[in-house]
């Protein structure tokens, strides 16, 4: 009885999850704009190791007038990978791969690569609240005409620069019920050498479920460089509802 009960937990552990999610914005005739936004979850857990992997992307331009061309107002895409081994229920190592290219911020290509240690302080079924402290390493590959901009401003900057720093993470989810799901994360990210070169991201969003597989999803993303290129603002954000598929 007891190594069933055993076999059963364990069982309890593994998990399958994918999610897919879209949304969009067109307007054509005299102001002419287009927006789109996707993102992309697959999870596996099975037993101790888990596997997981996300993509995002952003997308907008617009014409304020039928007789020019419509220009790009916002574009990202990003990706990441992940490994997390659990040594118990509320300890877990993990290392994790992103790749992020953002025209907007100057960035043809950042690489981040976090290696870390994960403590699960709520760990239920309906909630799980989690805190990451680990290392980062970021490798910067600037766009050419943001580097051109800096020069006209007098300032030189590298085509790739290597960072150093610390990461903390913490994050909370909970389903309020059956139909509505809240979601936080909160990223902080300190380097060792210079300590102006600091970011902070934070995603929150709410999911309201109409289908055991289709809900809508409206999330905020905020992205905050303390030392950012020249020119180039220190806060972005972005606010997003999509239509979200689910296969578990």
């Amino acid at each position: 009885g007891f190594q069933k009960a055993e076999a059963e937990a364990e069982d309890a552990q593994d998990e399958t999850l994918i999610k897919v999610s879209a949304g969009g914005f067109l307007s054509t005739g005299n102001a002419r704009s287009l927006a789109f936004t996707s993102a992309g979850q697959v999870k596996v857990r099975r037993g101790e190791n888990q596997y997981s992997a996300d993509v995002a992307a952003n997308f907008a331009e617009a014409a304020v007038s039928p007789l020019v061309d419509p220009e790009k107002t916002v574009e990202n895409y990003q990706g990441r990978v992940r490994y997390d081994r659990f040594l118990s229920k509320h300890w877990a190592l993990f290392v994790s791969e992103s790749g992020r290219h953002d025209k907007f911020q100057g960035l043809d290509l950042r690489l981040n690569f976090d290696p870390g240690v994960a403590y699960y302080f709520i760990v239920e079924p309906k909630q799980h609240l989690q805190l990451e402290a680990g290392y980062d390493l970021q490798y910067d590959l600037r766009s050419d005409e943001a580097i051109a901009d800096s020069a006209l401003a007098g300032i030189t900057v590298e085509k790739a620069e290597v960072r150093h720093a610390a990461r903390f993470f913490a994050g909370y989810d909970n389903s309020l019920n059956d139909f509505v799901t809240f979601d936080t994360g909160l990223e902080y990210i300190q380097a060792f050498a210079d300590t102006n070169n600091f970011r902070l991201n934070w995603v929150t969003g709410v999911t309201s479920a109409f289908t055991t597989s289709f809900s809508f999803a409206t999330t905020f993303t905020l992205r905050y460089d303390n030392n950012p290129l020249p020119g180039i603002e220190k806060l972005d954000t972005i606010t997003a509802l999509s239509l979200v598929y689910t296969m578990n």
